[in-house]
Formats: structure tokens, sequence, C-alpha cells
């Protein structure tokens, strides 16, 4: 569920960046922090435990567009990948609003991406969270690599319901904004119709995240190609009641701005 403040007219949607360990989630957030423009972008935050993983979690609100009076701000999170860490991946998807499904194309991780989303599923389970309905992404990543998955595989084991896909290679920036694109189209239009009953329009909506918007948003004078690893606040949590305590901190303190 999205967050909402009529005070400041502001809208979250909450869009988590879910798949295996090492298939691109963070590179992702990385590369769309380092080419945004820094008035369009928020902190870039990592949560880390005691045993000094690297990341939990990725925060970064994107001010795009609007739903009728509401700014709308789009907070990017990733999941820690490793199956151990099976608690943090519950947390995140906690009110999620839509999901980016990052797999790695290499074929000796077939089962690793299989993994991944059936735990995907189980846990959407237990936020009561319909994986049939939830707005859903497809990235199939490094794709520039050999001895790939062919994309027909991807879809006929992953994807049966034919939700959009998109081809990348993510620490070159490829399909990483067309990626943010298809998911901004698919979830702006749930959450107008569920906060404020509106049908989704058939024309183009200025709130969903165009090409042309996209564009205006980046970064002005950076090289395209691999994103550099930008600033990042580092958050240290002891427990899982901690972790969600700062995911809702975090998602709360951007929309009250």
């Amino acid at each position: 569920m999205p967050f909402i403040n009529y005070v400041t007219k502001t809208i979250a949607i909450k869009i988590v960046y879910y798949g295996p360990g090492l298939s691109g989630k963070t590179t992702n957030l990385r590369y769309i922090f380092y080419k945004l423009d820094s008035a369009y972008r928020g902190e870039l935050v990592c949560l880390e435990t005691d045993t000094d993983r690297t990341y939990f979690f990725d925060l970064l609100p994107i001010r795009a567009g609007m739903i009728g009076e509401f700014k709308v701000h789009f907070q990017l999170m990733s999941v820690p990948g490793q199956v151990f860490y099976e608690a943090s991946r519950k947390s995140v998807l906690r009110g999620a609003d839509g999901i980016i499904f990052v797999a790695d194309s290499q074929i000796p991780l077939l089962d690793a991406n299989l993994e991944s989303f059936d735990g995907l599923r189980r846990n959407c389970l237990q936020h009561d969270i319909d994986l049939m309905k939830i707005p859903l992404v497809f990235q199939y990543n490094k794709r520039d690599l050999n001895y790939l998955i062919p994309v027909e595989t991807f879809n006929n084991l992953l994807n049966p319901r034919r939700c959009p896909w998109v081809e990348a290679v993510a620490v070159n920036g490829v399909g990483v904004f067309e990626s943010l694109r298809e998911i901004s189209k698919l979830t702006v239009p749930v959450v107008r119709e569920k906060l404020f009953g509106e049908k989704p329009r058939q024309e183009p909506d200025a709130s969903q995240l165009s090409a042309r918007d996209l564009d205006d948003l980046r970064g002005k004078g950076r090289e395209e190609g691999e994103a550099g690893p930008g600033q990042m606040t580092k958050v240290k949590v002891k427990s899982q009641g901690a972790i969600e305590d700062e995911l809702d901190k975090l998602s709360k303190a951007y929309v009250d701005k």
C-alpha cells in the first residue's frame, strides 16, 4: 500500500527489486542513482547487520509526475539475494506496490533464478500479496555474456502470464531505465484506482515515467556507460524489528518532505 501524506500532497510508490544473489539488483539502483540529477533523487541508503553484509536495501525516491494534486515519489529498494537473508527479504517486500524481478541470464544460474522466484511467491503469500495481481516486470540481466538462457525459456518458466520483460546489461545501464519505466506504467494506474477509485486511463498518463521524463531527470554531463559508486549512507541495525522500523521511518520521511 503506498504511503500518502494529505498535508504535503505526496504519494510514495514502493518498488522492490527482487532476484538471486549477484543478479544485478544493486547495480540497477546504483546506476539510476548515479545517472539522475541530484535534484531528483534522495539518499542512497544501505542497512548493515552485525555481520557487515553489504546491503539490505537501497532507498531511492524519484520525484516524477502527479496523481491528481499529489506529487509522486518512487521509492526503490533491493532485497539481499543470498538465501540466508530470507527474513530481510520479507521485510523489504512488506507494503510493496510493484516488483522488478532481476534474473541472471547465465545458464548455470537457472536453478538460482527459479529458487529465488519460488521464494518470492512464498514471501508474497506471507504479506497477503497476490503475485498474479501485483505489478510485476522481469529484467533478464547480463545479456552481454556467453551461454545465456533464452528469453523464451525465461518467459515459459518464470513469466507464463507474460508480464512486461526487458533484456538488460545493468552494469552498462542497458535496460535499467526501461525496466523502471515499465513498472511505472503498471503501478501508477493501480495506485490511482486504489487510493481514489479512478479507473486506469487509456490515453498516456503524465504521472508515468516516459522516455523523455527519464532523459530530463538524468544528470547532465555524465557519460553513458558504467555508473560510479555514488554517495551512500550506511545504517547499522541489530535486529529484524530494527530493519522494519528503519524501512518505515525512511519511507515516511521522504513522503513528509
